[in-house]
């Protein structure tokens, strides 16, 4: 794989910090700002919606720029929300920067996405994906059991100094290592984005973004609020939340490497196997939660068998919006924090079930099972692997 495509992964590092890290520090930030934990979740939705938002309207405006400078301008401002983040006592305020740090990271992902495509052999777009999105599990092994540490010793604040941070490497790797021109492709030479857009009327397209969504948002909604379940029906201290979050992104890391070198050639078989495999882990994640040593085992297969399922989705995306060559990744991020959106609403409902919190996790049971049932009659088009434009 090329250089730039690490030097991506790197900025996507410092971006995914920052969208994964609130697991850690919602019971924080709730007591800080005096508001509910199911309240300060909605920070998360609120990035998510910024990004859902974000991804088509962002690569549009940036279609017709040179990548490199768009790429450099959204980690700029994705630096700067941070900031204000960091600095307010007013939780409207942290919404606000919450939805423009989405804005900035899902034009960046959007164009990285396309960029990452271009960058290697039609029919590698699986192995392009993993690579990128390793920046993102890397941060849920690093980065983000990191910023809970940080959190816990110094509070959220901390934290969201450090994303800031981070931001100023990526930007350095961003103008050093990424060419100037070739990055992605010309929107001049390509198709109008009248004709990118109207991809999206392609019932395949939408149906495979759909089930990539829903993946998602079984993602988000255990994930999200697994730190009441670490400290509430655990009985852990503070400390083991990062300890569940390194092994839940150790895990994403194993199986977004595993799918990268399968979803290209063979996308059927990880959905076959890792569909039905997440959907009995997220209930035994709840009956098992309140024996520390099976759930941080359980902890580390959800991550590994969400992000190989979610990821193998995501690189059918990319496949059946070929067409689409400057909109593509765009329609990628849509469908993920579609996910990321709905994921921690749905969850947040559960935590006022007679479930407390584990609601979530039987949530996230819930979404997998949905997925997998509007999957199930769409099985020989996932599993047809590259699509047409590649095969001809």
């Amino acid at each position: 794989m090329p250089l730039p495509l690490y030097l991506l992964a790197v900025a996507v590092f410092a971006m995914g910090t920052s969208e994964f890290m609130l697991a850690g520090l919602l019971p924080d930030i709730a007591s800080d700002l005096d508001v509910t934990v199911g309240t300060a979740g909605m920070l998360t939705s609120a990035f998510a919606i910024g990004m859902i938002v974000g991804a088509p309207l962002m690569a549009g405006l940036a279609r017709n720029r040179p990548g490199r400078s768009s790429l450099l301008g959204f980690v700029l401002v994705f630096l700067a929300a941070h900031v204000v983040g960091a600095a307010t006592s007013h939780f409207p305020v942290l919404v606000v920067t919450r939805v423009a740090a989405a804005l900035a990271y899902a034009g960046f992902l959007a164009v990285a996405l396309t960029t990452a495509t271009t960058l290697v052999s039609p029919d590698k777009k699986g192995r392009a994906l993993a690579v990128l999105l390793s920046g993102t599990t890397a941060a849920t092994v690093a980065g983000v059991p990191g910023g809970s540490v940080l959190g816990t010793l110094l509070g959220w604040r901390a934290t969201f100094w450090a994303v800031a941070a981070l931001c100023l490497p990526a930007a350095i790797g961003i103008v050093k290592g990424i060419p100037a021109r070739r990055e992605q492709p010309a929107a001049a030479d390509g198709p109008a984005l009248r004709s990118e857009l109207a991809q999206l009327k392609r019932p395949r397209l939408l149906l495979i973004m759909l089930l990539a969504a829903t993946v998602n948002a079984a993602t988000f909604a255990g994930f999200t609020f697994l730190a009441p379940v670490v400290t509430g029906t655990a009985g852990l201290g503070e400390l083991w939340i990062s300890v569940a979050l390194v092994l839940f992104g150790a895990g994403s890391f194993a199986g977004v490497t595993v799918a990268g070198r399968l979803s290209d050639r063979h996308p059927g078989p990880v959905v076959a196997v890792a569909g039905p495999l997440l959907l009995m882990g997220w209930p035994a994640l709840a009956v098992l939660a309140d024996r520390p040593a099976a759930l941080l085992a359980l902890v580390f297969v959800q991550g590994a068998l969400s992000f190989a399922l979610g990821s193998t989705l995501i690189t059918r995306v990319l496949y059946e919006a070929a067409a689409a060559p400057t909109m593509a990744g765009s329609y990628a991020t849509a469908a993920l924090n579609v996910g990321a959106a709905v994921g921690p609403l749905i969850a947040a409902a559960a935590l006022g079930t007679a479930a407390g919190d584990l609601g979530p996790l039987w949530a996230s049971a819930l979404l997998v099972l949905v997925a997998l049932l509007a999957a199930f009659p769409l099985r020989g088009m996932i599993a047809a692997g590259r699509s047409s434009e590649v095969l001809r």
